[in-house]
């Protein structure tokens, strides 16, 4: 984890899904830059105040609360955002990260595994952003406190690009969060919104720990990555607190890709 820093000072940061892993080391992240952290949990309470009790002992300006929300569910999103607003006074950071997996070949894929992910992955990453951008406006510019009216993080992945046998509801989340995040952009950048995706390669969280906690699941994952490493939370963390910061201020409508080189397709470095 970073040393202390103040880029985010007096600014308040919602990171969804943020009892483990990924949303984790953000809402880390984003505390250590002295904003204020609503770490958001579904089931997982217990994990999500082991996070915000970590903000809370290690940065010296942020503070960190926990709020629970199913971001599939309006009604949820909208009182999160409620509460988080009637504590902290509004919100400037939003970062959509909370997502899930449910892995079939495409013929045997219930409807129900189909419209669970794209519920989470895709309609609830459009609630969080839309909650966002209603608080954004009716709130205005704080200038003292950053170049933009707020900021949207999408949590994304590779596979908004690569196309993923096996997983094609997944895929197909991803997919659409790009226009999704780049239809904000197009919208609200004339209002000095920003919003933009973070898009993770293979990064060791529980969700994989089956392919990479063995040997050779680890080698078979390392032939994906020229940089030959799997990633770690926290390299998704420090793009996350950089992208809310105004040191990022002109990036806009765009994916920044956390993979070790995975998308430049390494297997095709003999001509495949």
């Amino acid at each position: 984890m970073q040393k202390p820093n103040e880029r985010l000072k007096e600014q308040t940061c919602i990171v969804t899904g943020a009892s483990s892993g990924i949303g984790e080391a953000i809402a880390k992240s984003l505390g250590m830059e002295a904003g204020n952290v609503v770490v958001n949990y579904r089931k997982d309470k217990e994990g999500a105040e082991v996070v915000a009790d970590w903000i809370n002992k290690n940065s010296d300006c942020g503070n960190a609360i926990t709020l629970q929300c199913d971001v599939s569910k309006e009604d949820e999103v909208k009182a999160m955002f409620k509460s988080t607003i009637d504590h902290f006074g509004t919100v400037d950071v939003c970062v959509a990260n909370a997502g899930i997996q449910k892995d079939y070949p495409l013929h045997e894929m219930p409807l129900a595994a189909w419209q669970k992910v794209i519920d989470v992955n895709l309609t609830g990453q459009f609630l969080v952003a839309k909650e966002a951008i209603l608080e954004f406006l009716k709130r205005g510019m704080r200038q003292d406190v950053s170049k933009s009216l707020g900021k949207i993080i999408h949590i994304s992945s590779v596979h908004e690009e690569i196309p993923w046998a096996g997983h094609a509801n997944y895929a197909a989340s991803k997919g659409g969060l790009l226009m999704l995040m780049e239809s904000i952009c197009q919208e609200y950048a004339p209002k000095k919104i920003r919003c933009n995706s973070i898009a993770p390669g293979a990064i060791k969280t529980d969700i994989n720990k089956e392919v990479w906690s063995s040997n050779q699941g680890m080698d078979d994952l390392l032939k994906l990555i020229p940089y030959k490493r799997i990633g770690i939370p926290e390299d998704i963390g420090s793009v996350a607190s950089w992208l809310a910061s105004d040191e990022s201020e002109y990036i806009n409508g765009t994916t920044i890709f956390v993979d070790g080189g995975m998308t430049c397709y390494p297997g095709f470095t003999t001509n495949g």
